[in-house]
């Protein structure tokens, strides 16, 4: 067998990256496994430990937590990134950092290639490959349960022939991913769009009906786009995420259950939790209102849009993305203020927001004593912004049916002909 050198793989301690480990050291690599702490639920120095006894010659454990929130989760705050309207890209916001580790610990440990334990038909392995590739196109990218084509059966008896332990606890009938910006959850009876998610699908949310029967109102600090309190108290980004996860989570806040076009080209059932990503959104949107002129919110919603398609796509490192970071950057600048929400059964709802920054002026708005508007100016204005209608008419002719339709004159009218 020819030795190929060192491979790096994305290691989460799982049946399908264990037995990867050896399927690799099969092929001529000697592996070194990255396990990245994200925010998921998992031991990590047990993942480690396992890592080595299954065969890796190295094994990194890093703790992703902060980074993850700051560089990537924040990015997509800034610009309200929600797949189709909907999903908070959870598990696509942690691919690129997981796909930078890989390629930093590649670097470190002089590796040729990284390897993940995505399969072929999901759309991780897109996000990780096209990621890495930005990163260090000279690295190779092993995918050895898209390649290798074993049964999950295949699978427990090559590692029951190598030694390779084998969880022996009650396997859930569902994919789980897991992160501090959410919980995606599919497969099972999840994969027919007619059956109601289960209740033990849920780890993070209560269920709406059970939740508490008082509401909850906190208040969100922001600065320049970024949550930095909560009820007043300064907060770091891990923190801020984890309190609202608990918060609004009791609250049965945060639950998606959608059709989502997938971008290998087939249309899937997903459900995600994600509580504390829902409750921000809300908020950050809400203040957008209240700090943001018009024509800037009208052009930002449509880039908000095409920057969550570049993230779901893995197109995190691409120069449009880049050029979009600094495009809400820029707008950020007087995003600040206090945004309070209130959970209540399900729902998070924006009940007041205030800002130093803010553009609403209540002397204008008012209708009631202290109105500083001129009404008389509305006559003028008026005349001149329906010039063009008015005139279109004029010079036409036509006329608007009961049903609110303009309706073409006769050829004899518009023409003045007699015959």
């Amino acid at each position: 067998m020819e030795y190929k050198g060192k491979v790096v793989l994305a290691y989460s301690g799982g049946l399908d990256t264990s037995v990867a480990i050896q399927w690799l050291k099969d092929q001529g690599y000697d592996v070194v496994t990255m396990t990245a702490d994200v925010g998921q639920q998992v031991d990590l120095e047990a993942c480690k430990d396992k890592a080595l006894r299954t065969g890796a010659v190295n094994a990194y454990v890093m703790d992703l937590r902060e980074e993850f929130v700051q560089q990537y989760a924040w990015k997509a705050l800034k610009a309200n990134a929600q797949y189709q309207g909907t999903y908070p890209l959870n598990s696509a916001l942690s691919r690129p950092l997981i796909a930078r580790q890989l390629v930093q610990v590649a670097e470190m440990e002089g590796a040729v290639a990284v390897a993940h334990g995505c399969t072929g038909k999901g759309q991780d392995q897109v996000r990780i490959e096209v990621c890495t590739n930005a990163l260090n196109p000279e690295l190779k990218v092993e995918a050895p349960v898209r390649d290798w084509h074993f049964s999950r059966e295949d699978e427990i008896e090559y590692a029951q022939e190598h030694g390779i332990p084998v969880p022996t606890t009650k396997e859930s009938p569902y994919s789980i991913d897991e992160n501090m910006w959410g919980r995606a959850i599919e497969c099972g009876v999840l994969e027919n769009p007619w059956n109601e998610v289960p209740a033990g699908a849920f780890k993070l949310t209560a269920d709406p009906l059970d939740a508490p029967d008082e509401p909850l109102s906190v208040e969100i600090g922001f600065e320049a786009g970024i949550p930095v309190s909560l009820n007043g108290t300064a907060l770091s980004g891990v923190a801020m995420v984890e309190m609202l996860n608990d918060l609004a989570g009791k609250a049965g806040v945060g639950r998606v259950d959608m059709i989502e076009d997938r971008l290998v080209g087939f249309k899937s059932r997903e459900v995600y939790e994600c509580p504390a990503a829902v409750t921000l959104l809300t908020a950050h949107r809400a203040l957008e209102t209240l700090t943001l002129s018009k024509e800037v919110l009208k052009v930002k919603r449509e880039l908000e849009t095409k920057y969550a398609e570049l993230t779901y796509e893995g197109y995190w490192f691409s120069p449009l993305k880049e050029a979009l970071d600094a495009f809400m950057d820029s707008t950020q600048k007087t995003v600040s203020g206090v945004v309070r929400v209130r959970f209540y059964k399900g729902q998070v709802t924006v009940t007041g927001m205030k800002s130093p920054q803010s553009i609403y002026r209540e002397d204008l708005a008012t209708y009631s004593e202290g109105d500083t508007f001129d009404h008389q100016s509305a006559v003028g204005f008026i005349k001149v912004w329906g010039l063009p209608i008015k005139t279109w008419r004029q010079v036409h002719g036509e006329t608007v049916d009961a049903e609110g339709c303009a309706e073409v004159p006769t050829l004899k009218k518009a023409s003045g002909l007699d015959g």
